[in-house]
């Protein structure tokens, strides 16, 4: 082991990089930023631009935050972060078509790293990935490009990604910080630097395996109770009960846990039990339970369509292929500009496969990602008394304030509004979820 001078031991001596500058990355920064030299990296020109510019994209940092951040710098030229000696990676790690883990950001992360790579140097991973990924994928390439031997003369650690976009209360700093290190040295001294920011402190684990594994599994439960509730939404729209009203009865034991029916989307829920299921697999152990939650979850928006389709025909009486459908939300959550991997976009295939005439409002998501991404024109502002069908599939603060009066004036006389999030109550919407 290289001596302590050559490890960083010394916070005066700490110089972060933070690889990845998106909903993860730019909180991050901005926080290491205030305390210590940091320079932000991103492969993106044009996120760079913008971030020297005070302006945030994604909506979690504003211009006021970003001034706090007196030490904080940024670039998309690998050189400005060759002298730093702390790296933490943030880069997305999602599926592919076939749901299996594409993890070509981190892989290309890792061997860029490698190549700044210096004796005592630290790289921290935040990275989604499934328990034993750090060590067995990224390690490898580390020090075959730095030519340096791990644990030796450089060092790894893993601490998980907490951030839930659009939430301002549970933000980076107020939620328990999971660390680990390569070493128990290692581990020590990764933990003291986040506690340097995590006003809720921090959670040393044992190993980079077990915080690996911590980080997969919180939403591969969140996963799964949603899919619970999900299917009893389903049983219980056969029995002519709504479901928001058997879950307030519910919920007056101390003891049932308040999940909501919906659409499960995002870049964690819906991704996350997949990485899990991979690993699992390739130790010949296929798991039915996480793959069965997975597989009804993705199947809600085709759900939810069909049933727009049968209110639609028992109101209206008109025949198929006649409906105009508005659909309120595009982003994975409410308050949110967030739309990758979200489910409205399977209503609106749906729809538009049985010829309705669909548009999509959503006031938070970028006109130009929508149609890049998922080839939908966002519409400015819903036309009056005009849909058979609106769908309101996220609870965006501003389909709250609009009430439920409002809405129904976008549509014509006989329609039918669904509500997905239970923004209004049974007697307000026609249908709910």
């Amino acid at each position: 082991m290289p001596s302590n001078k050559k490890i960083v031991k010394d916070l005066s001596d700490l110089r972060l990089a933070i690889i990845g500058l998106g909903y993860v990355g730019l909180p991050l920064a901005v926080e290491f930023g205030k305390k210590f030299e940091t320079i932000g990296f991103d492969i993106k020109k044009e996120r760079i631009r913008e971030l020297k510019q005070a302006t945030d994209s994604t909506l979690e940092v504003d211009k006021e935050d970003l001034a706090k951040a007196k030490l904080l710098s940024f670039t998309h030229s690998l050189e400005d972060i060759s002298r730093c000696n702390f790296f933490i990676v943030t880069v997305p790690t999602p599926i592919d078509n076939e749901n299996r883990p594409d993890l070509r950001p981190l892989l290309k992360a890792s061997e860029e790293i490698g190549r700044l790579l210096k004796r005592g140097d630290i790289v921290v991973f935040e990275s989604t990935v499934y328990p034993g990924a750090t060590e067995e994928e990224c390690v490898p390439i580390l020090e075959r490009e730095s030519k340096l031997v791990y644990n030796k003369d450089f060092f790894v650690g893993y601490s998980p990604e907490r951030i839930n976009p659009g939430d301002k209360k549970h933000n980076v700093t107020k939620v328990t910080k999971i660390t680990s290190g390569s070493t128990p040295e290692i581990s020590e001294r990764i933990d003291n630097i986040y506690k340097e920011i995590i006003i809720a402190g921090t959670h040393k684990a044992p190993s980079i395996k077990v915080a690996e594994a911590a980080k997969v599994i919180e939403n591969t439960q969140r996963d799964l109770n949603i899919a619970l509730i999900n299917e009893l939404a389903i049983i219980f729209n056969k029995l002519e009960i709504d479901t928001g009203e058997v879950l307030e009865a519910a919920e007056t034991k101390w003891n049932f846990l308040p999940f909501k029916p919906g659409l499960v989307g995002g870049h964690c829920i819906g991704v996350d039990p997949y990485y899990l299921t991979h690993k699992a697999e390739s130790l010949n152990y296929k798991p039915e339970i996480i793959l069965s939650g997975r597989r009804l979850n993705n199947q809600m928006g085709i759900y939810v369509a069909k049933e727009l389709l049968n209110g639609m025909e028992r109101k209206a009486s008109l025949g198929e292929g006649k409906f105009r459908v508005l659909l309120m939300g595009l982003a994975f959550k409410e308050n949110c500009p967030d739309s990758r991997n979200n489910r409205s976009v399977d209503i609106v295939n749906y729809l538009r496969s049985k010829n309705c005439e669909v548009d999509v409002y959503d006031p938070w998501v970028s006109k130009e990602e929508a149609l890049k991404e998922f080839n939908i024109e966002l519409i400015n502002n819903p036309k009056e008394k005009y849909y058979h069908g609106i769908i309101i599939a996220v609870a965006h603060k501003e389909f709250k304030q609009m009430g439920i009066n409002k809405i129904r004036t976008f549509g014509e006389e006989d329609h039918i509004v669904y509500d997905l999030k239970h923004i209004f109550s049974l007697q307000e919407a026609d249908q709910r979820l």
